[in-house]
């Protein structure tokens, strides 16, 4: 096998591993906290021996960090609507939709994310206060100049943004609840549309876009 090519494939299982890595790590974390999380339990979790783990991510805390960096970018990434779109119904319509889409697709993350912050981030305080301050404060100044532009209500953007994210993130973290209450059944693809319609629909009728 040329080179190159022994290069690509280590490279592709590095990358599958740690994304099985990765993924259960989210489970682990999100059903026994940092602290009742063991690398033996995240190692039986992704089928793979526990050495395999500490050869990717030589500490728990490492593990810890990757996990709750993948889901803040991830949710940093659906904010792009906001850059892109020419006013508040493009920009929070489509933010809604991600940050939904993210919840189904990533609750476990989610919920590593609140329980860390309910416990006062002892881990990632230094994200709360450099890249998720920053964050925030840009979108809020976007928000505002929709404000001045009378695209939409006079609202404060930071109280806007703390429902957003209540909101969307609820469909993950309080995910059994919504189960519980849907039947015992995970909510389905026309349930979760109308879900996304539904809070679309109040949230923008009510800061005065449509």
């Amino acid at each position: 096998m040329p080179e190159g090519e022994r290069i690509t494939k280590r490279g592709a299982i590095r990358q599958e591993n740690e994304a099985r890595i990765l993924a259960a790590a989210e489970k682990v974390f999100a059903e026994a906290g940092f602290g009742g999380a063991t690398m033996q339990l995240i190692a039986d979790m992704a089928g793979l021996p526990k050495a395999n783990l500490h050869y990717y991510f030589p500490t728990k805390e490492e593990l810890y960090r990757k996990v709750v960096r993948q889901i803040f970018e991830i949710w940093l990434h659906a904010a792009d609507s906001f850059d892109e779109a020419p006013g508040p119904v493009e920009a929070i319509g489509a933010y809604v939709d991600a940050k939904m889409e993210i919840s189904r697709s990533h609750p476990f993350g989610s919920k590593v994310w609140a329980s860390e912050v309910m416990h006062g981030a002892p881990v990632i305080q230094d994200y709360l206060e450099t890249t998720l301050r920053e964050w925030t404060a840009g979108r809020a100044r976007l928000i505002q100049k929709w404000v001045d532009e009378g695209k939409m209500a006079p609202i404060d953007p930071h109280h806007l943004l703390y429902m957003l994210w209540a909101t969307t993130q609820h469909y993950a973290d309080f995910g059994h609840q919504i189960e519980t209450l849907n039947g015992g059944r995970p909510l389905s693809d026309r349930q979760w549309k109308a879900a996304k319609e539904t809070v679309k629909s109040i949230i923008l009728r009510g800061i005065g876009a449509i």
